[in-house]
């Protein structure tokens, strides 16, 4: 999922980024209040963490800005100031949560899943067999749990997002790899060829030698749309 991170500290946003990426989420940082509420107009995030004491901005300014954009985006403050005033106001301004620091980091990404699983819309992507948990960060196939690395999960919950569409190479390399559309590279075939393979039949099926039907079988549930990409789901 998009989170972004307010964080005037460069060594504790790098941290703090460093380690929700580990999760598989992608991570927009802003050092100032600035480029904080530009990130979020252009691209509108899953969550957002705010320090309060961002310059050019401050943080209870960019938390106004993110909830005259959405009421359902979740919030969490994270700031040194411990007066009772400050987190009254903060929450009455629209935050959801509210941490000081100094903080354990995994009490923060447990707060996080917390306020991503009551606030956030589509947690749950579902095609056919297939079920992806866009917080748990896991992959069901068939009733099976699915291993993917953090490009592969990437690459499936962007082709869930936009089930029934057609998605270009290009665009793919854009959103999940963070590349050029028209970057000369096989990444996006290698990789969907990766997800065919270990989205195949349950664990059952393969020892009892049960072989998928053409019309049920991953191959055909993430199909190649010739000359443009490839899509999940009700396009042909």
């Amino acid at each position: 999922m998009r989170m972004l991170i307010a964080e005037d500290d460069p060594s504790l946003g790098s941290f703090l980024a460093r380690g929700l990426e580990q999760d598989g989420h992608e991570v927009t940082l802003a050092a100032n209040g600035e480029i904080a509420i530009e990130a979020a107009r252009n691209n509108l995030p899953d969550m957002a963490v705010l320090d309060l004491n961002l310059p050019q901005r401050d943080g209870s300014q960019v938390l106004e800005f993110l909830r005259s954009l959405t009421e359902d985006l979740p919030i969490l403050i994270l700031t040194a100031r411990q007066d009772p005033e400050t987190r009254l106001r903060c929450l009455g301004m629209g935050a959801d949560d509210f941490m000081l620091k100094p903080f354990s980091f995994a009490e923060l990404r447990a707060r996080c899943r917390a306020l991503l699983r009551r606030r956030s819309p589509g947690l749950i992507l579902r095609q056919g067999g297939l079920e992806l948990n866009r917080v748990e960060h896991t992959v069901m196939w068939r009733d099976e749990p699915v291993t993917l690395t953090n490009k592969e999960f990437a690459l499936l919950e962007y082709l869930m997002l936009h089930r029934g569409q057609p998605v270009s190479r290009g665009i793919l390399l854009q959103e999940v790899w963070r590349m050029k559309p028209d970057t000369d590279t096989n990444v996006v075939d290698v990789y969907i060829n990766y997800l065919r393979r270990k989205l195949h039949l349950p664990a059952a099926h393969r020892l009892s030698g049960v072989e998928a039907q053409p019309a049920d079988s991953v191959q055909s549930m993430i199909r190649t749309v010739r000359g443009v990409g490839y899509t999940i789901g009700g396009c042909a």
